[in-house]
């Protein structure tokens, strides 16, 4: 058992391992460094506090370094940087950021917690006092003091993944006008496009611009306004900028000190998280990790996996075994009244490493449609076309995505197939669910792709069509048809009109049937191919293709 234990950084991994280890071991001597102020705060609600949802400053701090050592009895030592390791004498070099004192302190087992940077490219204009990037509290009190004293009226925020969404609805909150700038075609790019277009007609609806396809190339100051010059020559006008492209790993301690770093640029640890010192651990955003489903490496900047590395490192720095068995990126993001979640494996990243798979689209309701207040939840879910093993889930809702993606996040760590998810027995009462919950749906319509129940087309495939050979058949109501539209040269007949009406139909022809979700396109499916049809589903129906061509209201 370790006698002397050192920490490099706090906050996710290094405070966890600080207090589990200090659990497993009452007599070790645990020193902690954190460079910063703040040994523990919650980094996901920081943009929260700039949008006054939250209230008070000091809910975001989720404990001191006073209290962490009154508790654990830890030598918490804030504003105090690890500058070097050294590995032959087993110590650090460290410096007093305050007082520019520098020391050594020597380790008997080390565990590396630097986390992750934000990436901020050397742009002109990049360090204009209204350029901001959002890592941390000081980060934070520095925006929100922006906003309240100088009362901006424009924004632009470049990058839309989780941050980045996340600032532009908080600025939006605050009566800024925001403009979103992704470099990809897409915002949330751990989602599917089909799923992001979804968020694409919500942020529009609130009022933000999306401009994707285009890149920041300077900042030019003017006062307290700015120009955002982007690759594309457009020139952006807004009071202040907040840089959200993305996190890499913090790596330089390790890399300095020789430890072993992995193709991804993380840090290389090993299923008990140590690296390639048999003395040095390391966890949280700076480690490359394997994918729980292909056991590819990985890196995945949350504060989950960190929190779980942390409480392993620990147990094998004081004489256990544990092992971190990897991650699926279990995520979830608020945009204004949308949640956007997802787990597992996207399709674009199984196509780009062709990963057989099987796609199904479902549109269900948050609870019993009965009841009041329920919500559509779009669920994307990703199978094996053999076993029917779940490999991926998205889900964008109002109401209730949150409870399903947990349950489809279980569902993959116990290596559960669609079978199994028809036979979840899962908690029901109007207000809640329905008695065949949006997760068991999706566990029924996976089922019958795989029993051949019924063949899907999906919405990507539409384009490739033959139009003379393959007719789309709209079997939605005559109201439905005539509100909503419907996609260009359907065919249209009511679900309870068509076997009435099967004559008007050419056999040596395919219908591509479709509805508003695909209950009744599968519907149609089974009486079309048992009266000797050809047929195929159209997956998700036509608010699948809606979303994803972004001409859909939510």
């Amino acid at each position: 058992m370790t006698d002397k234990l050192v920490i490099v950084g706090g906050v996710a991994g290094g405070a966890t391992a600080a207090a589990r280890a200090r659990r497993l071991n009452e007599r070790a001597q645990i020193v902690l460094f954190e460079r910063g102020r703040y040994i523990s705060f919650a980094n996901c609600g920081l943009p929260y506090y700039i949008g006054e949802i939250i209230k008070k400053r000091d809910d975001l701090l989720v404990t001191t370094a006073e209290s962490f050592t009154r508790r654990y009895r830890i030598d918490v030592r804030e504003t105090t940087e690890v500058l070097a390791i050294d590995r032959e004498t087993k110590s650090v070099r460290v410096k007093n950021n305050e007082t520019g004192e520098e020391y050594t302190e020597s380790y008997d087992k080390l565990i590396l917690s630097p986390g992750a940077e934000p990436i901020r490219p050397p742009l002109p204009g990049i360090d204009a006092p209204n350029v901001f990037c959002l890592r941390n509290i000081p980060d934070t009190d520095r925006i929100k003091a922006w906003v309240d004293d100088k009362k901006p009226q424009s924004a632009v925020v470049i990058g839309g993944g989780f941050i980045g969404l996340e600032m532009a609805e908080n600025l939006v909150l605050r009566g800024v006008k925001t403009t979103i700038v992704e470099k990809l075609d897409q915002v949330m790019a751990p989602v599917d496009y089909e799923m992001a277009a979804l968020i694409h007609a919500h942020l529009t609806e609130k009022g933000v611009d999306l401009i994707f396809g285009d890149a920041v190339k300077a900042f030019i100051p003017s006062g307290d306004r700015l120009t955002i010059r982007t690759e594309n020559e457009r020139n952006l006008e807004c009071d202040l900028a907040i840089m959200s492209v993305g996190v890499r790993p913090e790596t330089r301690l390790a890399r300095e000190a020789g430890l072993d770093l992995g193709k991804t640029g993380g840090i290389a640890v090993d299923a008990s998280m140590r690296t390639s010192d048999p003395d040095i651990y390391a966890v949280g955003d700076a480690v490359e990790v394997n994918e729980f489903v292909t056991g590819m490496k990985t890196l995945i900047p949350l504060a989950g996996p960190a929190n779980k590395q942390g409480r392993i490192a620990a147990d094998n720095v004081m004489g256990r075994s544990s092992v971190f068995r990897g991650t699926i990126g279990t995520s979830i993001v608020r945009v204004f009244d949308l949640a956007v979640a997802t787990t597992g494996l996207s399709e674009k990243l199984m196509r780009k490493h062709d990963i057989p798979h099987v796609v199904s689209y479902t549109h269900s309701g948050s609870h019993a449609g009965y009841y009041p207040g329920s919500e559509t939840l779009a669920i994307k879910l990703m199978f094996s076309p053999g076993t029917g093993k779940i490999l991926g889930a998205q889900i964008v809702g109002k109401d209730g995505a949150d409870k399903r993606i947990d349950v489809l996040a279980t569902a993959i760590r116990g290596e559960m197939t669609v079978f199994d998810l028809e036979e979840l027995e899962l908690a029901y009462a109007p207000p809640y669910g329905s008695a065949k919950d949006p997760v068991n749906i999706a566990g029924f319509v996976g089922a019958n792709l795989l029993k051949n129940d019924v063949e899907n087309l999906n919405w990507d495939q539409l384009e490739a069509r033959d139009p003379e050979r393959e007719i789309l058949l709209d079997l939605r109501t005559d109201i439905e048809f005539k509100t909503s539209g419907s996609i260009d040269g359907a065919l249209h007949i009511p679900i309870d009109s068509l076997r009435d009406r099967l004559d008007e139909l050419d056999r040596d022809k395919t219908y591509i049937a479709f509805c508003a979700v695909g209950l009744r396109g599968y519907l149609g499916y089974r009486i079309l191919t048992q009266n000797g049809y050809k047929a195929k589903n159209l997956g998700g129906g036509f608010r699948t293709f809606l979303g994803a061509t972004e001409n859909l209201t939510l």
